[in-house]
């Protein structure tokens, strides 16, 4: 079973991905030196996701594929996503949750009107009953009333705060779990962490910007 190339999903992503490749972007409003500003603040980022609350910013039709495989070939049960945006990438996870047997998808988005846009595409991709989108800040709605074992992360919200994203996820994490980065090559912190061994992952890049990593656990000292 693949719900993923089936009907109402396989039309509905067709269509989000065409209104995503010809929308319109509210971020030319926003200077050049602004903007580097805002995406490299930890403080600021929620100005700049507001100021580009009309942007879709959906994950790639290759890595929404990557998304369902990893979670698909994984058997994940159990997802948090931070950054839900118009719901493609939560689409895609909430898919392979289903053929998976079902499960849960924790997935957080700051932007009251996307909320409702990703509640109605979920809605019409059959997956509700799937997904749970917490509005507001990730580092507040993902701090508590986290799954007990998490399987996989996607992170494709802020890009400044993915370290602090991780650390609230890190102790759920289940060995083995899989944590997907969306350009993260914009969070150079982000990528020394994960690609440190020390820290517990295994890590490489995938097309470009996408960073793949696997939770092996930290080495414990001895003596």
């Amino acid at each position: 079973m693949n719900t993923l190339t089936t009907t109402p999903l396989a039309p509905l992503l067709e269509r989000l991905f065409n209104e995503a490749a010809t929308s319109g972007s509210s971020a030319a409003t926003i200077g050049a030196a602004d903007r580097a500003r805002l995406f490299d603040s930890k403080t600021e980022y929620l100005d700049l996701y507001g100021r580009m609350k009309d942007l879709w910013l959906p994950v790639s039709e290759k890595t929404g594929t990557l998304l369902y495989m990893l979670a698909r070939g994984s058997g994940a049960r159990s997802i948090v996503e931070f950054g839900t945006s118009f719901g493609i990438s939560t689409l895609h996870l909430a898919a392979a949750l289903r053929d998976n047997g079902g499960g849960r998808l924790v997935t957080t988005e700051f932007e009251p009107s996307k909320v409702v846009r990703a509640r109605q595409h979920i809605e019409a991709g059959g997956l509700a009953d799937l997904v749970e989108i917490r509005e507001g800040d990730a580092l507040k709605t993902l701090a508590t009333d986290l799954p007990e074992t998490i399987d996989l992360v996607l992170l494709d919200g802020a890009k400044a705060i993915y370290p602090e994203v991780l650390s609230l996820l890190e102790p759920r994490l289940k060995p083995g779990a899989i944590v997907v980065a969306d350009n993260a090559d914009m969070c150079p912190e982000y990528l020394q962490r994960v690609r440190d061994t020390a820290q517990g992952y295994l890590s490489l890049p995938f097309d470009e910007d996408v960073e793949l990593s696997v939770w092996v656990g930290r080495t414990k000292q001895v003596g």
